[in-house]
């Protein structure tokens, strides 16, 4: 095998395994039917932990301009998402004062599930939104949306258009960036002097401890602590002012970035620094023990799986996530073990998952079909599906939820 390039954030070389899940697909490279005759690209998806650093990333296989310049991934199907970002939404508008004379842009703004809330109080909005077909979603709502990737070089075209946002918002989108200086350095030219940067990503604290190994995928080109991605934006003049942890994405951070010295640190920063220490991620070694956790992951949905199958037991899953992609391919789970999986978003019914093949139907399917027990793939939304899909219970189906450990459910 060869070596892995440099670390992306440092450059050190990288030795360090944090975990290997093998041969996969693009995670969100749904095939339509009549592509399976085609050759599908598997790749390494192999995390390292740089010793230098401590970023937790992946190797660069395929460029964001393939990954996501027509994309299957829309936010506004799901009602608990929404609900976050009309929150947030609010809680901005009230803590900065915007009004009709302030702009909040959002970077990576696929169908303008958040910045409609913004427009509904009457202030201006502008999306960058690298997926054109997910982009036109957003002016469809007239949501005003410049289809491109960020980084210096559409900042530097914002910025000649006279764009200065007193607020940018980059939700879930910094793990996606390959070149994360570029991407950095964009924030730095484009946010007002006194403006605030949101940034919000899936925590690395919370990926180990909740054995979340299935949020590793191609997309995601880095796993994000605080200790780590800190000197990233000073490099760049920014400096994280305070800091928020959210339930989302099963354990999230939401950073308050600003321009270095233009505002006063919270003491929540350094508390977070120390909790990560002290849960191991200050030190490389720290990271050591994850890999061995995830094969049990494994050992045991498919211990269940076969043995559902042997007794006679008929198992559907539930949604299309790019998450549930690395679990299936993972642990070899196909068609036979898992007959049909089910999805709210019509953009992804009548494709199959990349890698398994199993087909995305829409969700009436499972009351036609009646599987007797339902895996739940985006298991950071199993409250709103047990609601959604509590019909099954009336034949007896049952609820499966695979990580951090495996649950049957009634």
């Amino acid at each position: 095998m060869k070596a892995p390039g440099p670390c992306r954030s440092c450059g050190a070389p990288l030795t360090r395994t944090f975990v290997d899940l093998g041969l996969s697909p693009l995670a969100n490279g749904y095939l339509r039917p009549d592509q399976l005759g085609q050759m599908e690209p598997f790749y390494p998806l192999h995390a390292y932990v740089c010793d230098a650093c401590l970023l937790v990333q992946l190797e660069e296989f395929e460029s964001p301009a393939q990954i996501f310049s027509d994309y299957l991934y829309f936010s506004s199907f799901s009602r608990l998402w929404l609900d976050h970002a009309r929150a947030y939404a609010g809680h901005m508008i009230g803590e900065l004062g915007l009004g009709p004379r302030s702009l909040v842009v959002e970077i990576a703004s696929n169908d303008g599930y958040l910045l409609q809330y913004f427009k509904e109080q009457g202030v201006p909005v502008l999306g960058v939104e690298p997926a054109a077909n997910v982009a036109q979603a957003a002016l469809d709502k007239g949501v005003p949306t410049e289809v491109a990737f960020f980084g210096r070089e559409t900042a530097r075209r914002l910025c000649a258009r006279g764009v200065v946002p007193d607020l940018i918002a980059a939700n879930n989108v910094l793990a996606h960036v390959p070149d994360l200086d570029d991407f950095v350095a964009g924030f730095k030219m484009l946010l007002a002097p006194a403006g605030i940067l949101t940034v919000e990503f899936p925590h690395l604290l919370r990926l180990i401890a909740g054995l979340q190994f299935d949020t590793i995928y191609h997309e995601h080109f880095s796993y994000l602590s605080l200790l780590a991605i800190g000197p990233v934006f000073a490099r760049h003049g920014l400096a994280i002012v305070d800091v928020e942890e959210l339930p989302t994405h099963g354990g999230s951070l939401r950073l308050f970035v600003a321009h270095a010295g233009s505002r006063a640190v919270s003491p929540r920063v350094a508390a977070l620094c120390e909790t990560e220490r002290a849960a191991g991620l200050g030190r490389p070694e720290g990271y050591d023990g994850f890999a061995e956790a995830v094969i049990r992951v494994k050992c045991d949905l498919l211990e269940f799986l076969i043995g559902a199958r042997r007794a006679g037991r008929r198992i559907a899953a539930y949604g299309a996530p790019a998450k549930g992609n690395t679990l299936l391919n993972y642990c070899g789970i196909g068609p036979e073990l898992v007959g049909f999986t089910v999805d709210r978003s019509p953009h992804k019914q009548g494709h199959v998952l990349p890698g398994s093949h199993i087909p995305i139907l829409a969700p009436e399917a499972v009351f036609e079909r009646r599987p007797d027990d339902l895996l739940i793939l985006p298991w950071n939304l199993r409250d709103e599906i047990m609601e959604q899909m509590s019909g099954i219970r009336a034949w007896g189906g049952r609820f499966v939820v695979p990580i951090p450990a495996l649950e049957v459910l009634p």
